[in-house]
């Protein structure tokens, strides 16, 4: 198999470099307590390898039922995830930065106290990161690792983001380093079929994030791992790990279950990698993956296809 990455912008030879996982949607059913063999053996995997930094971009927990979860219930979801993934990676001295998902903490009228939960949870695990600027930690927060800026948006509902996130945006990367990154768990434009309609959908923060000089935006929700470009930036949806894998909008593919490897140098360049289940440790060759995916309001092409000076494929 040839293994495909990309940059995001031209890598120095020997540069120092920053590794980050990111991993996604990893809950089971309403309610579960239970983790797949999957999500096992990733955490696993990322133990073995030691990066950095692990990101989520999301549904860690199996939340946003109705009727209503309890609160015992849902504390003792987040119990299940902090043994099977939190307590892992802290032991082995591994940081965790998360982002809420529909099914953590979703922003919707009702499930407000499964947001307070999520709240709690995260505030007494808060990583030792370098956070800089507005911050809402865990939902709309900031830090700085190595020459990267990573930003989490608080994005568990359809449609565009308050008006106090896009003015936070205004300043999030004041003074920041080259490499520069989004995470959130619904993402701007469509991947996966039936999915379509449940995105940030918002040409403003589109523009937001350009003038922002943004790199790179990772999501999760859809399912289906897939590295695309739009006109200005690069984005990541990232696979699932706990269930329920998406085909890519126009096509019968679904990715395989996959963590995302961002390896980022100290001129700021970005590789990606996403390596497969089950053990994690082989590539996911993207050529057979659509060259684009419409989803109606936006094209998303396949990172591979895209030529420009910001991007430089290698094999």
């Amino acid at each position: 198999m040839v293994l495909l990455c990309w940059v995001l912008s031209l890598a120095q030879a020997g540069a120092e470099v920053i590794r980050v996982v990111v991993i996604s949607d990893l809950n089971g059913s309403y309610g579960s307590t239970e983790y797949s063999r999957d999500v096992h053996r990733a955490v696993a995997t990322i133990v073995e390898m030691r990066p950095d930094l692990v990101i989520s971009t999301g549904d860690m927990v199996a939340g946003q039922r109705r009727p209503h979860l309890s609160e015992e219930e849902v504390r003792a979801m987040w119990r299940a995830f902090h043994a099977a993934v939190t307590e892992p990676l802290r032991e082995a001295g591994i940081p965790l930065a998360v982002t809420p998902g529909n099914h953590d903490g979703s922003a919707y009228t009702g499930f407000e106290m499964e947001r307070r939960v999520y709240a709690v949870e995260w505030r007494a695990r808060r990583p030792d990161l370098s956070f800089v600027g507005p911050d809402s930690y865990p939902f709309f927060y900031a830090f700085d690792l190595g020459v990267a800026r990573f930003v989490s948006l608080d994005a568990t509902t359809v449609g565009r983001l308050d008006a106090n996130q896009m003015q936070a945006l205004e300043t999030a990367f004041k003074d920041a380093g080259p490499a520069r990154i989004v995470f959130s768990h619904l993402p701007l434009w469509p991947f996966a079929t039936r999915r379509e309609t449940e995105i940030i959908g918002d040409p403003a923060l589109e523009d937001l994030l350009t003038r922002q000089a943004v790199d790179l935006h990772l999501s999760g929700h859809h399912h289906a791992y897939y590295p695309g470009h739009l006109e200005r930036f690069a984005v990541i949806s990232q696979a699932e790990l706990g269930g329920g894998s998406r085909r890519l909008i126009g096509s019968q593919i679904k990715p395989p279950r996959a963590i995302t490897l961002l390896e980022i140098d100290d001129a700021g360049a970005i590789r990606a990698t996403a390596f497969q289940a089950p053990d994690f440790r082989e590539p996911v060759d993207v050529t057979r993956l659509p060259e684009s995916l419409n989803g109606g309001a936006r094209v998303i092409r396949r990172i591979d296809t895209v030529q420009s000076d910001a991007v430089e494929m290698l094999r």
